[in-house]
């Protein structure tokens, strides 16, 4: 079922803030936005790139509803060449350089900090399975 634009800026008017937010930090959102820090992109390309992330890799149809909610928000500039075959080339504009520089140091600190995690989840795990058996 199609989500009406009433209803999308209805959620927009109650909290614009925390909806950039999911855009910014989707989990596609964070990968285009990092990708696009490099250079520009064709589709195919950009396609190609967030693939490399490993998992399974981004469907056309999610990536051009990312590409698009992205644009909309003013992050990524769309330059259609008026050219056969058409060419199509994805940029960040400012304001998405300023949030892909974001969302680039939050992914570097996740990498960096990731022995500290999964050391918490195993503690928080054990300490679960033996509060499990105790009861």
């Amino acid at each position: 079922m199609a989500v009406s634009n009433e209803r999308i800026h209805d959620a927009e008017a109650l909290c614009p803030h925390r909806l950039v937010l999911e855009h910014v930090t989707s989990r596609w959102g964070v990968l285009v936005l990092i990708e696009l820090l490099e250079r520009s992109y064709r589709f195919s390309e950009l396609r190609r790139a967030i693939s490399r992330y490993g998992g399974r890799g981004v469907s056309e149809k999610m990536l051009t509803q990312t590409l698009q909610t992205l644009e909309r928000d003013g992050l990524v500039h769309r330059d259609a060449k008026p050219v056969i075959p058409p060419r199509v080339d994805y940029s960040l504009t400012g304001l998405g350089r300023e949030a892909a520089h974001q969302v680039r140091r939050l992914a570097e600190w996740t990498h960096e900090r990731m022995d500290r995690v999964e050391q918490a989840r195993r503690a928080y795990d054990e300490a679960r399975d033996i509060q499990s058996r105790a009861s």
